[in-house]
C-alpha cells in the first residue's frame, strides 16, 4: 500500500472531486494522505474536509510563499495541533525564488513555526527553495533536530538531504523524480536510504509522468513509488513497505 504524505485536497482543483478521488486512491492502494495548509483563513475548510475521512489527516500552517497572509503564533500554532486530526505543523519554510530581501518576515515566520513544532510535539513539514543554506541554518539555530520531521518536494543537493538527515528529518521525494531531465534527483533518489523515504504528489501540482501536465492528485502517488524502485533496483513492494512505514512513525499521532 501506499501514502501520500503531502497534498492539498482541499484546492479548488480538487475539493469539489473528493468521492472521486477516493475512489481512485482506494483502486490504486492509497490507504492515507495528509493534506497539508498553506494559510489560516483557509484552515478551517480544510479541517472540514478532513473531519469525516479516517483515512485523511492534516497539518496546520503558513506556507512562505504568502506574504501578506496572517502570521499565527507559537500559542495558536499549538492550540489548533490539539486537533485529533493535526498530525504536524506545516507547511513552512523559506522561498527565496520569486521573492527578494528584505525576506526578515519570511525567516521569522519559520521560527515561529519550528518553536510551535517544538512545543506541540508534533514534526515539521519544511518547504525550501533557493534557500537551503539559510534553511537548514534557521534549523540548527531553533532546534529542529528535537521535533524532527519532513523535507517535503525535495530538490536539492545530496549535502543538503545528509544536512537534514542529521537533524531527524525525512526526504519525501514527488512527481519531479519521474522527469526525464531531474537528474541529480535520479541520483539522489538512488542514494537515499529507504528508512529516510517519504512520497508525496504535491497535488494538484506536479503530476507524475505519464500524466505530466495534467492535474495531480493522491491516487497517482504510486508512480513516484515505481520510479524510485526503478532507479534503486529494488522490488516496488520495497519502496511502498518503507514510505509507508516511514510514514506511520514520523507522523505517529496519525496511528492514534
Amino acid at each position: 500500500m501506499f501514502v501520500d504524505s503531502h497534498c492539498h485536497l482541499d484546492f479548488p482543483d480538487l475539493a469539489n472531486k473528493l468521492p472521486e478521488i477516493l475512489d481512485r486512491m482506494a483502486q490504486n492502494q492509497v490507504t492515507h494522505a495528509l493534506v497539508v495548509s498553506v494559510n489560516m483563513p483557509d484552515w478551517p475548510r480544510l479541517m472540514e474536509l478532513v473531519a469525516p475521512h479516517p483515512n485523511l489527516f492534516a497539518s496546520v500552517g503558513v506556507h512562505p510563499d504568502y506574504e501578506d497572509a496572517h502570521n499565527p503564533s507559537v500559542e495558536e500554532l499549538v492550540a489548533h495541533a490539539r486537533s485529533p486530526k493535526v498530525v504536524a505543523i506545516g507547511e513552512t519554510g523559506l522561498d527565496y525564488f520569486r521573492m527578494s530581501e528584505p525576506l526578515e518576515w519570511q525567516r521569522e515566520r519559520f521560527r515561529t513555526h519550528i518553536r510551535a513544532s517544538r512545543e506541540a510535539g508534533l514534526p515539521l513539514i519544511i518547504h525550501t527553495r533557493a534557500a537551503s543554506a539559510d534553511t537548514l541554518r534557521i534549523m540548527k539555530e531553533e532546534g529542529a533536530d528535537q521535533c524532527g520531521g519532513v523535507m517535503h518536494c525535495f530538490t536539492e543537493s545530496w549535502e543538503v538531504a545528509q544536512a537534514a538527515m542529521e537533524m531527524n528529518f525525512l526526504i519525501s521525494l514527488s512527481g519531479i523524480v519521474t522527469f526525464k531531465k531531474a537528474e541529480e534527483l535520479h541520483e539522489l533518489a538512488r542514494k537515499l536510504p529507504l528508512d529516510r523515504l517519504l512520497i508525496e504528489t504535491d497535488s494538484p501540482y506536479l503530476a507524475p509522468v505519464p500524466y505530466r501536465g495534467k492535474t495531480n492528485d493522491p491516487s497517482l502517488v504510486m508512480h513516484v513509488a515505481e520510479k524510485i524502485a526503478e532507479l534503486k533496483g529494488v522490488p516496488l513492494s520495497q519502496v511502498a513497505e518503507h514510505s509507508t512505514r516511514n510514514f506511520f512513525t514520523l507522523f505517529s499521532k496519525a496511528k492514534e
